[in-house]
């Protein structure tokens, strides 16, 4: 099988996985949300992220048993003999929004090859009635009420610009986020914060948001919504961090390292 051939059949497997956990989540019962902290005020899990991650899991296991998965939920597992392709999963990017019922939630699924070049990823956001998907070298797509458009990212210099973007759970980040928001936003109309990276990512590559940019994301946040904005023509920052496989970045890695998407003519837009 040629490189192309097995990129399209890993989108086919990460569509379905990330089907399969947004069906989790799309069964929402705000009676059994089960909420937890996991540490930072506002850092929250729920037995859907976990049932979701589980359901996507079984999905790729049962397709590729031989490749390794990192998830939000439970980790690194990794077979016996690896194939050396590696999936990043957020099972629910958004669980604040879940939990209080707002729309702006997906599942991610994201796939690397051994050398960490991302090849397939999908954002399926249930309550958008949403598919974002891409794979390397066959552009980005939205499947949305039965149709299947093209991405191609925001129109270059328009009037009105909107940036995208987040909030550290850390108190001490926050203040350093709100300082420099106003040079951030110079040169944009106003500012969204809809509380999901992957769908921000998604929303910069069909022309909704001009720009995104956060710092402090974890790779499963972004793997999926990167590729996307990347395959819609969208110039793309990825944190550079230590692979989950030798370890993870450390905290204060993480939390210095920006996640950036939009036009071109945006990049000198966001710190280095």
């Amino acid at each position: 099988m040629n490189q192309s051939d097995l990129t399209i059949e890993l989108l086919a497997v990460a569509k379905q996985a990330a089907a399969a956990g947004a069906a989790v989540l799309a069964s929402r019962n705000g009676d059994a949300l089960d909420v937890s902290n996991k540490g930072d005020a506002g850092d929250w899990v729920t037995a859907f992220d976990v049932a979701a991650e589980n359901a996507v899991r079984n999905i790729i296991t049962a397709a590729r048993p031989q490749d390794v998965i990192t998830g939000e939920e439970h980790g690194t597992t990794q077979p016996a003999s690896p194939s050396g392709y590696r999936w990043s999963i957020d099972p629910l990017d958004g669980t604040t929004n879940f939990i209080r019922n707002i729309v702006y939630y997906a599942t991610s699924v994201a796939v690397a090859d051994s050398d960490g070049v991302w090849l397939a990823g999908v954002v399926n956001a249930p309550a958008l009635g949403r598919v974002y998907h891409a794979a390397r070298g066959h552009g980005a797509w939205l499947e949305e009420s039965g149709r299947l458009t093209a991405l191609q990212g925001p129109v270059a210099g328009r009037s009105g610009q909107i940036l995208a973007t987040g909030f550290s759970y850390d108190p001490a980040i926050r203040v350093e986020q709100a300082a420099m928001l106003g040079d951030l936003m110079d040169g944009f109309a106003d500012v969204r914060r809809l509380g999901s990276a992957a769908l921000d990512l998604c929303l910069v590559a069909d022309g909704t948001h001009d720009a995104y940019g956060e710092r402090g994301l974890n790779e499963h946040d972004y793997s999926a919504g990167a590729l996307i904005a990347e395959e819609a023509g969208c110039w793309v920052r990825r944190p550079r961090l230590d692979s989950p496989l030798d370890g993870g970045p450390t905290d204060a890695d993480r939390l210095a390292a920006w996640t950036c998407a939009g036009t071109l003519e945006l990049a000198g837009k966001f710190p280095l």
